[in-house]
């Protein structure tokens, strides 16, 4: 076996080994848990700031491990950049699926307020109009509590409005508000706040499609490194070998992971930035 195959080979193993750490590490990670209904923006903001600070102390003692069961120092660095890669990756789905849930939560609370100026429009009193919203939309079950038991109702609708997503209850809470102290028609109140929300849902379906080709064009950017190597493999090199069995190759492939993950993330938070502010 000539010393290219050994190397071949060598690479091969350790990457075999780096994937295994890897999926040790997310089988002792507990998975990250959906939004609580009744959470608060900080207690979520805390729980990100952990989940994103996890893999920075996982890979002293995955090193460390490694080394002490006497595997190489390109072993261990590999088996480090494989892991941050897979923790990397989680964080980026993990960011997806909670834009998708407050993204889903704010066409809830459009078609709430909907269904509210619509019952209310109809004759129906405030209480049974609650009732109905609270079974097609669970979190508003306090709120139909607050009314049943006489309590303030715009300030269960603000607590509501907490969720992320939900903050456009928070104008439904000023027209009930406003409706309940000057005696203005509860159902007019509710029914222009149910078109400002529509009016406003409208634009954010606009920017996010627009920022949808800006997601799409960084994803195929972040793809093209992997179609550069599968045709440096077809024309009869080794990059693969050299990525994943020499110094310089690793350092290579730990920075373009690096950058590619720091762009995707760049992506998402100008996204971010942009649905906060419409």
């Amino acid at each position: 076996m000539t010393g290219a195959a050994v190397g071949l080979d060598g690479a091969v193993v350790a990457a075999v080994a780096a994937l295994a750490a890897g999926s040790a590490v997310l089988l002792l990670v507990p998975p990250v848990p959906r939004l609580d209904p009744a959470a608060t923006s900080a207690a979520t903001g805390a729980g990100t700031a952990a989940h994103r600070a996890l893999p920075l102390g996982l890979t002293a003692p995955l090193a460390a491990g490694l080394l002490l069961l006497g595997a190489g120092p390109a072993t261990t660095a590999l088996a480090v950049v494989a892991v941050l890669a897979v923790l990397a990756g989680r964080s980026l789905l993990t960011t997806r699926r909670r834009r998708r849930e407050v993204l889903a939560t704010g066409e809830h609370v459009l078609e709430t307020c909907e269904q509210l100026a619509s019952e209310l429009a109809s004759g129906q009193p405030p209480g049974a109009a609650l009732d109905r919203a609270a079974v097609t939309w669970p979190p508003l079950g306090p709120v139909a509590s607050a009314f049943r038991m006489g309590a303030d109702v715009p300030s269960a609708l603000r607590a509501a409005g907490d969720r992320p997503g939900a903050a456009d209850l928070r104008l439904v809470a000023a027209a009930w508000q406003v409706a309940s102290r000057t005696g203005q028609g509860l159902a007019d109140a509710v029914d222009r706040v149910a078109a400002d929300l529509r009016a406003a849902q409208s634009t954010r379906r606009i920017v996010r499609g627009e920022l949808a080709s800006a997601r799409a064009t960084a994803r195929l950017v972040g793809c093209l490194p992997v179609l550069a190597l599968l045709m440096g493999s077809g024309a009869g090199g080794d990059p693969w070998g050299f990525l994943l069995g020499h110094p310089v190759g690793l350092a290579c492939l730990a920075a373009g992971l690096a950058l590619g993950w720091a762009g995707l993330a760049w992506i998402e938070a100008i996204a971010r930035d942009v649905d906060a502010s419409t």
